[in-house]
């Protein structure tokens, strides 16, 4: 064996120094890495080991099964060596990764974002709250209505402009005789015959109308309307009202102004104003206005929607005797009055359902 051929060092004295080589290598390993660059070092193709292995075949006959069995022997204790600190290695550092990815289950943590109601939810909720504390009774009705109780029992005669489809979305097949309402009136109809008389509520919901998605108009927008009925009732009484939904909603000491209007279900019918809540307007009639004030432009007064006394017509087609009874009604937007209280400048902002929109006033109360 101690002859060398091709410049191999096949002696026992070599081959036992490469083996002891590729132990202590093997045994200073803690990485798959490093544990693969020791494989390629001592067992690889050209390894000390492999290339006395293929030096075999040069050796003269009698000394070959001597040295395969030297060889062999050698290259199998460090192959075993390699597998076990392979294992070794191996199952620390899945033993590592668990403990890197493990999860206590027992700390509070947020899993996901953080959500807030939106904003008109929140809104409608605040003035149904406000019609409450005056005593008075919400009402909801269905949103795909009835052509009578949309417009014929509020006195809309068969040729207004309203019953027009580029106005009102009819309901298929045609002739149907139903619509997606147009506003919230129906419900004070419908509550009037269901109830009767004396009768206060306030009827806040979707409505819907062909109108355009633009930064002050949408297809599909809030309302609430008020409706009161007893004996007795003047437009005092609706001023007084509106001026305390008023306070409600933008604080301060609102005024009122109504101004001459018509509309079908109401006589006499008018168009509502409040004191501008943002600039010195607020201070009252003898106070001038910020001419650059971007609520009100200028003119001190915010308009708001329609009121006025009930039809007598009105009356009569829910059932209710108009010499008796008088009422009062009016409706307010509800996107329109969170456009003012807050600031807010384009509809798409409230329509198109960011979550970032909403956080801010998620918290509100």
């Amino acid at each position: 064996m101690s002859d060398v051929t091709n410049s191999v060092d096949m002696s026992e004295e070599a081959i036992a120094r490469a083996v002891d080589s590729a132990l202590a290598a093997i045994a200073e390993a803690t990485t798959s890495a490093e544990i693969k660059q020791v494989r390629i070092a001592h067992v690889g193709d050209d390894s000390p080991l492999s290339r006395a292995n293929r030096g075999i075949k040069d050796l003269p006959k009698e000394q070959k099964a001597a040295a395969g069995k030297l060889i062999g022997g050698s290259k199998g204790r460090v192959q075993q060596a390699l597998a076990a600190r392979s294992k070794k290695i191996a199952e620390k550092e899945e033993a590592e990764a668990l403990a890197k990815d493990r999860v206590d289950v027992t700390t509070a943590v947020d899993r996901l974002p953080r959500g807030a109601r939106h904003p008109l939810g929140i809104l409608q909720d605040r003035i149904a709250d406000v019609f409450v504390g005056l005593g008075w009774e919400i009402a909801e009705g269905p949103e795909i209505e009835a052509e009578w109780f949309n417009f014929d029992a509020l006195n809309f005669d068969e040729d207004h402009p309203a019953r027009q489809m580029q106005d009102t979305f009819y309901v298929a097949p045609e002739g149907s005789g139903q619509v997606l309402r147009t506003h919230t009136s129906p419900v004070q109809a419908r509550t009037l015959l269901e109830r009767g008389v004396p009768l206060y509520i306030a009827c806040p919901g979707k409505v819907f109308r062909t109108d355009e998605l633009d930064a002050t108009h949408a297809p599909v927008f809030n309302q609430v309307e008020g409706l009161a009925i007893d004996r007795d009732l003047t437009m005092a009484d609706l001023i007084g009202t509106l001026d305390k939904v008023a306070e409600a909603l933008f604080g301060g000491k609102p005024i009122t102004r109504l101004r001459p209007s018509y509309f079908p279900f109401t006589e006499p019918s008018a168009e509502m104003d409040f004191r501008c809540f943002k600039c010195e307007a607020k201070n009252g009639l003898d106070a001038d206005a910020d001419p650059t004030c971007r609520v009100c432009s200028g003119t001190g007064w915010i308009e708001m929607g329609g009121c006025g006394m009930v039809n007598p017509a009105v009356l009569r087609a829910c059932g209710v005797d108009p010499n008796e009874y008088r009422g009062f009604a009016f409706g307010l937007g509800i996107e329109r009055i969170l456009m003012l209280r807050n600031s807010v400048t384009d509809m798409h902002d409230i329509v198109e359902g960011d979550v970032r929109f909403s956080q801010h006033y998620g918290t509100e109360i």
